[in-house]
């Protein structure tokens, strides 16, 4: 009962004073004031299940009675006004956390057991595992895809194929963020496939060590390009790489080797990082349908990650770059939150972090959101993409550090915290609804299945 009481008076403060426009809170839990990272939303039958990251910490689990090592919260958010945890997989003891986690329906992985639904996770700084959470509420460990390893981070997998591009410290090589890809088409038996990095990160290479990798995104075989972002507050670079060449070529990391798939690369300004690199690809820009090159163009939407408290740093921000000629990559607009907005800086740790990564036709060449630390979740209208204009922000109430935030098939807006509070359920609202393809309220009808470019 104390629990209940506790988590009644978090939702409580959280609908009372929070700073925002035109967005709604509905729901709100506290997730035990863990440091939480990714959050992944997944529809499983009937229900919809958030699957939350956690960075590394300790906390009691109210569903066990044990106090665990930070690593997945499992929540029902089919009724967003009323989040229910339902699971906690603990970390390991050695500490790190499980910050990452991607989800795939084994009916939709080639070789997989249709019945099950896998969840793919970090584990600390040396594991990737999988877990069947097919019964979110009994989740069972399935394989441990590497350990070993000097790091971890960002993963992307993908379900139709079951490729896995995990960031890794590989044994041998000069950085602890690089990529290892698996085959996970049957995750109960992954397959290695390649190491990849950027060139001078591999086993033997000298000279500078490149930045490491922050994460990759995939368009998977039909838009075979994956896009990697590299760095995170300094020495970004946005790498595009030709995924069937990456697959299926020469797989021994020699600088040709590693070369071989790029088909492009963007360097940004070493006071600038490249923390997710989400593409907008096919976006039709109105004032170009008269010109001769037609109205649609390629774009990849450039992160950078705030690191420095009280804006200590040069202000890390969201940027658009033009890929449609992918040899030659250039940034078109950049966008940021308006310090003098909220004091910001004098606050605390300010500057952008990450956009949501789900290609949901909802918001998908429309609306992008992107979490800013202490100003909250922004809402970005990217329909011209030379003038990214907000719609709409939220900013939970007391200390936010908004981490992460991601969007479901039904319109609704996640943000979890990195000191603590909780995650928090959002919808648009007013003027900001109609830049989104939303025809009714979300959640009274399922949107469309999310589409890949």
């Amino acid at each position: 009962m104390p629990w209940l009481l506790l988590l009644a008076c978090f939702v409580a403060l959280s609908a009372s004073a929070h700073d925002r426009r035109d967005m709604e809170l509905l729901g709100a839990h506290p997730l035990q004031g863990r440091s939480s990272y990714q959050p992944v939303i997944h529809p499983l039958g009937a229900r919809w299940i958030a699957f939350v990251g956690h960075h590394a910490g300790r906390a009691l689990n109210p569903l066990t009675g044990a106090v665990e090592e930070n690593g997945t919260s499992i929540l029902d958010v089919t009724q967003p006004r009323e989040p229910r945890l339902v699971a906690h997989i603990p970390g390991d003891p050695s500490g790190g956390g499980a910050q990452m986690v991607r989800v795939c329906a084994g009916a939709t992985l080639p070789n997989a057991d249709r019945s099950r639904t896998y969840l793919l996770r970090t584990l600390g700084d040396f594991a990737h595992e999988v877990w069947d959470v097919g019964d979110p509420a009994r989740p069972g460990r399935v394989s441990t895809v590497a350990r070993g390893l000097a790091g971890t981070h960002k993963n992307w997998w993908e379900c139709d194929s079951g490729i896995a591009y995990l960031v890794s410290g590989a044994p041998g090589w000069r950085t602890s963020r690089m990529t290892q890809v698996y085959d996970l088409s049957d995750p109960a038996r992954p397959r290695f496939i390649r190491d990849f990095g950027l060139a001078g990160q591999q086993p033997g290479a000298r000279g500078p060590v490149p930045t490491g990798l922050h994460g990759p995104i995939s368009t998977g075989p039909k838009g075979n390009r994956v896009y990697f972002g590299y760095g995170t507050n300094a020495g970004g670079v946005l790498q595009i790489v030709d995924r069937d060449k990456l697959l299926n070529g020469p797989r021994e990391p020699s600088e040709a080797n590693l070369l071989y798939p790029q088909v492009g690369r963007l360097d940004l300004p070493s006071t600038m990082g490249a923390h997710t690199t989400f593409p907008i690809l096919g976006l039709e820009v109105a004032e170009l349908a008269r010109q001769s090159g037609g109205p649609k163009r390629d774009f990849v939407l450039i992160v950078n990650e705030a690191l420095a408290s009280h804006c200590a740093e040069p202000r890390q921000m969201a940027w658009l770059a033009d890929i449609t000629d992918e040899a030659r990559p250039m940034t078109v607009s950049g966008w940021t939150v308006a310090e003098a907005s909220g004091n910001f800086c004098a606050r605390g740790r300010f500057g952008a972090h990450s956009s949501n990564e789900s290609f949901t036709p909802i918001y998908y060449r429309r609306v992008v959101f992107v979490a800013f630390f202490n100003a909250g979740v922004r809402a970005i209208d990217i329909r011209d993409p030379y003038r990214p204009v907000e719609i709409a922000h939220f900013i939970p109430a007391g200390d936010a550090v908004t981490n992460n935030v991601e969007v479901d098939d039904r319109g609704y807006v996640y943000i979890v915290d990195r000191g603590g509070l909780g995650m928090h359920i959002l919808a648009l609202t007013g003027a900001a609804r109609n830049v989104a393809n939303l025809p009714q309220q979300p959640g009274s009808k399922l949107a469309p299945a999310k589409e890949r470019p």
